[in-house]
C-alpha cells in the first residue's frame, strides 16, 4: 500500500504542479488583459475629460453670450415694463420701484393712499388724481425715449422725476 500511496501522492503532486502552471498562465493572461483594459479605460477617461473641458468651455461662452444679450436688452425690457406699469399703476409708484427709486415710489404710493383715505373730502380726489397723472406722463416719456437715452437718463444717471 505504501507504493500505491506513493504513486497516488506523486500523481497528486504532478496534478497540483500542472494546476499551478495553468493557474500561473491564466493569471498572466488575466494580468495582460487587465493591463489592456486599464489602458483602454485610461484613454477613454482622457478623451472624456477633454470632451468635458470642451463642453464646459462652450457652455461658458454660451452663458457669457446669453448674459451679454440679456444685459444689453435689459434696459429695453426695463423701459417697456416701467413704461407700461407707469401708465397702468402710475399712481401707486410701481414703476419707480422697478427702476430702483424706492423713496419716490413710496412718495407716490403714500400720496395715493392718503388721497383714498381722504376721498370723502374734495381734496382727497386731488391727491389720487395727481399721482395718476404723473404716472401717465412718465409712462409716455419712458416709452417714447430710445433704449440708450432711457438707460442713460433713468438707470445710469438716476434721474428720478420726469
Amino acid at each position: 500500500m505504501s507504493d500505491e500511496n506513493k504513486d497516488f501522492g506523486d500523481e497528486a503532486k504532478e496534478a497540483a504542479k500542472k494546476a499551478a502552471e495553468k493557474a500561473s498562465e491564466k493569471a498572466s493572461e488575466l494580468k495582460e488583459d487587465a493591463k489592456e483594459i486599464f489602458e483602454d479605460v485610461k484613454e477613454e477617461a482622457k478623451e472624456f475629460a477633454e470632451e468635458a473641458k470642451e463642453t464646459a468651455k462652450d457652455f461658458k461662452e454660451g452663458a457669457k453670450e446669453a448674459f451679454d444679450d440679456f444685459s444689453n436688452s435689459g434696459g429695453e425690457n426695463k423701459k417697456v415694463l416701467a413704461g407700461i406699469l407707469a401708465i397702468i399703476l402710475g399712481s401707486l409708484g410701481v414703476h419707480k420701484f422697478i427702476l430702483g427709486y424706492q423713496k419716490e415710489g413710496i412718495i407716490l404710493a403714500a400720496i395715493t393712499v392718503l388721497g383714498y383715505a381722504t376721498s370723502c373730502l374734495i381734496i382727497g380726489l386731488f391727491f389720487v388724481w395727481i399721482p395718476g397723472l404723473i404716472g401717465l406722463i412718465e409712462g409716455i416719456i419712458y416709452l417714447t425715449k430710445s433704449d440708450e437715452e432711457f438707460y442713460n437718463t433713468y438707470q445710469a444717471n438716476k434721474k428720478s422725476w420726469f
